[in-house]
């Protein structure tokens, strides 16, 4: 838990650097309709992003390349609603919950690293449980990452948050 907030503090001084991002914030862990653990203002855009760190226990190579898991859900579960009303208790993330997310690769290197990706970008729940609907608006709970990292995930964070602002 604690090296997940010393790579929290670690990605706010990385984005602080950014030319254009200002106004860092984060909402109170406790609300639970907020999910993200740091929130900017970039081009005039309120821009959130959502940290997870490796799992040091997946940790493997295979042909030079490193791989982990991470955990991406809430740390509780709660109920979500969906648009077309369904409800659910689940760990899971939304869909659009949030922006972008931040994994700090910092076991891969030894050093305050983060891989980036588009909320939408991200792979979804394939739990049997849930509806097809559901499984469409509900990220995975658990995903994997390499290093050298590949798509999704980029090392640019400066090119989503452009996107984002756009879209926006």
């Amino acid at each position: 838990m604690f090296f997940g907030y010393v790579g929290e503090y670690h990605l706010r001084k990385a984005i602080a650097k950014i030319p254009g991002v200002s106004n860092p914030h984060k909402f109170d862990d406790h609300d639970r309709s907020k999910k993200s653990d740091l929130v900017i203002t970039y081009k005039g855009k309120e821009i959130s992003i959502e940290v997870k760190s490796l799992q040091t226990n997946t940790l493997k190579e295979k042909d030079g390349i490193l791989y982990a898991t991470f955990q991406c859900d809430g740390s509780d579960s709660r109920e979500v609603t969906f648009e077309n009303g369904e409800r659910l208790k689940t760990t899971c993330l939304k869909v659009g919950e949030f922006d972008i997310l931040a994994v700090n690769l910092f076991m891969f290197k030894k050093k305050w690293i983060f891989a980036y990706a588009l909320n939408s970008d991200l792979p979804r729940s394939k739990y049997k449980g849930y509806s097809e609907y559901a499984l469409e608006r509900l990220l995975a709970s658990s995903m994997r990452i390499t290093w050298p990292v590949q798509l999704p995930f980029t090392l640019d964070v400066t090119h989503l948050l452009n996107k984002i602002a756009a879209r926006k």
